[in-house]
């Protein structure tokens, strides 16, 4: 898996896994990130996804990195936002009123581009990368957001019944993955309704990673 396949869904408009609603796991248990008016939440991979806007909704400033560039033209779109764009590092930013969205590769992406952060949701990131590709990410994430909190969404299910993504994560990689860093918490774990992609029988589970004292 490459760049060329996340171009290539969002230039086909191939885009089973927006949701047009936001997602509903977020609005429950955004609660559990317990943060004051005006924090920072940092959303990897985010697309054109509705739950930024969720997010500024609720008096949070909001931070998000998306490879496709057509993807945040079309984020920024949706919300009726005039975005100021400038390059850094190699990537795009774009930027209005409480929101940064970075353009590019997501690992071009340094602490000082992104600037501080409070919470991380992720909740179409790490499920979209192939195994070998969640080690050096979740290491990524940690070191740029100065190992902020995240409210982390995943999938379960069989493998061997559909290739991903989004792939299945076990409790044991997310374990292995950010208990070096973070107190790790399971807040639910919730049937997909209809099967992921009408396929197979999964579980969405929530996570809530803060960080080791």
């Amino acid at each position: 898996m490459d760049a060329e396949y996340w171009h290539h869904k969002w230039q086909a408009d191939d885009l089973g896994f927006h949701q047009a609603d936001g997602n509903p796991l977020l609005h429950t248990y955004f609660k559990e990130l317990a943060l004051a008016a005006g924090s920072r939440v940092f959303v990897p991979l985010c697309g054109k996804t509705r739950d930024i806007a969720w997010l500024r909704s609720q008096g949070c400033r909001v931070a998000g990195a998306e490879l496709s560039e057509l993807a945040v033209q079309q984020l920024f779109a949706d919300m009726g936002l005039e975005p100021a764009i400038i390059t850094k590092g190699g990537m795009k930013h774009y930027s209005a009123a409480d929101i940064d969205i970075f353009a590019g590769d997501i690992f071009q992406l340094t602490r000082q581009m992104l600037g501080p952060v409070d919470a991380v949701f992720d909740r179409a990131a790490l499920v979209a990368l192939p195994d070998d590709m969640r080690t050096r990410y979740a290491a990524h994430v940690i070191d740029i957001t100065g190992a902020a909190t995240q409210l982390l969404v995943t999938f379960e299910y069989d493998q061997s019944q559909m290739a991903g993504p989004p792939f299945s994560i076990c409790d044991e990689e997310i374990q292995n993955r950010y208990q070096d860093s973070y107190n790790i918490s399971p807040l639910a774990s919730v049937d997909v309704a209809g099967k992921l992609k009408g396929k197979c029988v999964a579980t969405e589970n929530v996570w809530l990673l803060k960080p080791v004292d």
